[in-house]
Parts: structure tokens; C-alpha cells; sequence
């Protein structure tokens, strides 16, 4: 059975291939994905990898975790399952008060006729 790994230190750059290359060093990659920011783009510089054996994992845990990465220290472990978490509200900001709008238009230029 497959074994998910949490991959946490990782280079901005790095590319879901790059840490597929470096995982398969030790035994069989199923999957390496990069997390990346949905607003950004940008990879958040954490990711799993996914190892075909429990005892392709052990061995990945044991050559990288610690170790440096195109320049970054790594920290790999047994990833966990996500946690429940409570459900997000709906309409965006509040901005305070008893949940109504603030209304109108303040300030601006005054103009006289």
C-alpha cells in the first residue's frame, strides 16, 4: 500500500518533477505534487510525495529529512490525515458592527452650483 509523505521546506522554484526525481532515488514515486497558492500561483513550499511501499517511505524519510534541497533544509514525515475544520462563512469581509451596511457615500468634493 502506498504511503503519503508531507514534504515541508521546499525551494519556491521547485517543480512537482524535480521532487519526483529526487523521491525516486530511494524506490517507486506514485505522485509528487506541490501545493501551491490558489490566489498567487505561487507554490507555498510544502508538498506529498506518495511512495509505492511503507518501506520505500521509511527509507525517504531517512535520506531527506533534514537534508539540504536546491539550497533548503527539508522536513519529511508520515503526512496526516487533513483535519475537519469548520465550515467557512459566507459574504466575504465583515467589517464590524451589527452586520448591516454602513451606508452612504461620505467625504468628496463639494461643489457649489
Amino acid at each position: 500500500m502506498a504511503k503519503k509523505l508531507y514534504v515541508g521546506g521546499l525551494p519556491y522554484s521547485t517543480t512537482d518533477d524535480a521532487l519526483r526525481d529526487a523521491f525516486a532515488q530511494v524506490g517507486t514515486v506514485e505522485s509528487a505534487t506541490i501545493i501551491m497558492d490558489k490566489m498567487s500561483g505561487r507554490s507555498k513550499g510544502f508538498g506529498f510525495v506518495e511512495m509505492s511501499t511503507d518501506e520505500e517511505a521509511q527509507a525517504a524519510i531517512e535520506m531527506w529529512n533534514g537534508k539540504d534541497f536546491e539550497g533548503r533544509k527539508l522536513t519529511v514525515n508520515e503526512a496526516r490525515p487533513m483535519e475537519a475544520r469548520p465550515p467557512r462563512r459566507e459574504g466575504g469581509f465583515n467589517r464590524g458592527g451589527n452586520g448591516g451596511s454602513r451606508g452612504g457615500f461620505g467625504g468628496g468634493m463639494r461643489r457649489s452650483w
